[in-house]
């Protein structure tokens, strides 16, 4: 099974994709930039993230051709272009810019539950925070064979 075979299948089985073209997307990002060096668990659950709606897929699809081009082999541009683009967000977004980030850095991420984001935004991060584990889950099956 392809590594994209592998994600779509572990999202798709838990129902982490809220339409086909939020699987489609995922899966381009993932058969195009997942034998790249600067692809790690991190960056596939930022690809999850932006596959949501198309104006995040295509932001993410220009840092991910920039990185190819210029044969990046981590994400550190990317994490910095991603901390300048959470600066200039306003209420939710901001949040979703935040969660990108902790994922690059590995990080944990924790809403406390009193920012003020539209109920929309929590459930694109409540399904995200899922997508991490079932990603996490993923990768641990591949280390172990």
């Amino acid at each position: 099974m392809s590594k994209s075979e592998s994600y779509v299948s572990a999202l798709e089985e838990k129902g982490l994709f809220v339409s086909s073209g939020h699987k489609t997307r995922f899966k381009e990002l993932v058969d195009c930039y997942g034998s790249y060096p600067f692809f790690t668990k991190g960056l596939c659950k930022c690809m999850y993230l932006s596959a949501w709606d198309e104006e995040h897929f295509a932001m993410i699809l220009q840092v991910l051709s920039d990185l190819a081009i210029g044969r990046e082999r981590n994400t550190e541009e990317m994490r910095l272009q991603g901390e300048a683009l959470a600066g200039q967000q306003k209420g939710g977004d901001f949040y979703v810019f935040q969660l990108s980030n902790a994922f690059l850095d590995g990080e944990r991420f924790v809403l406390k539950g009193d920012e003020d984001i539209s109920e929309q935004i929590r459930y694109i991060i409540r399904q995200a925070l899922r997508a991490e584990q079932v990603i996490d889950c993923v990768e641990g099956e591949k280390e172990t064979r």
